[in-house]
């Protein structure tokens, strides 16, 4: 457990490193766009790829803010619950999280396939971007996989990192 566990951490951290590096493409694509329309030449397929990298930054954020357990929880009644009962509702949501985000990742892939098999290309540019797609599929896997973590994790009654 502690491999897969320090796997899925790694994983997280290059992802993040993935999605930081795109959050600048994004930012350098707007900013240029926004230049150019000042002298009346705006970057042609600016919203597309905006779009798509967008995807990515948020995808690739999603494991390592569900290891941070920085997604939005509300806890008013069960803060105030038994710690095992606290436990219990962790163990329940991290199980329903991963299964959830595990259909969402394979229903996305098969989008991806899908769009990849059909030779579809983006709409302004033409390029290819079933890419794009898996990379978000990528992202809710890992997500999914970070849950199935802290899943084991409560399971066994250690402490979350």
């Amino acid at each position: 457990m502690k491999y897969f566990e320090q796997a899925i951490i790694f994983l997280n951290k290059i992802f993040l490193i993935v999605g930081g590096i795109a959050v600048l493409a994004l930012m350098s694509v707007a900013t240029a766009n926004v230049v150019l329309r000042i002298f009346h030449i705006p970057f042609r397929g600016a919203y597309e790829l905006v779009s798509f990298i967008g995807a990515i930054v948020i995808a690739f954020a999603l494991g390592f803010t569900q290891q941070r357990k920085g997604h939005i929880v509300v806890d008013i009644l069960t803060e105030r619950y038994p710690k095992g009962l606290s436990k219990a509702f962790d163990i329940v949501n991290h199980l329903v999280t991963m299964i959830f985000f595990t259909i969402i990742s394979w229903q996305i892939y098969r989008v991806g396939m899908q769009i990849w098999n059909s030779g579809e290309l983006s709409e302004t540019l033409k390029i290819i971007y079933h890419p794009f797609i898996f990379a978000v599929s990528l992202g809710f896997i890992t997500l999914s996989l970070t849950a199935l973590v802290q899943l084991i994790t409560d399971i066994q009654g250690g402490e979350e990192k």
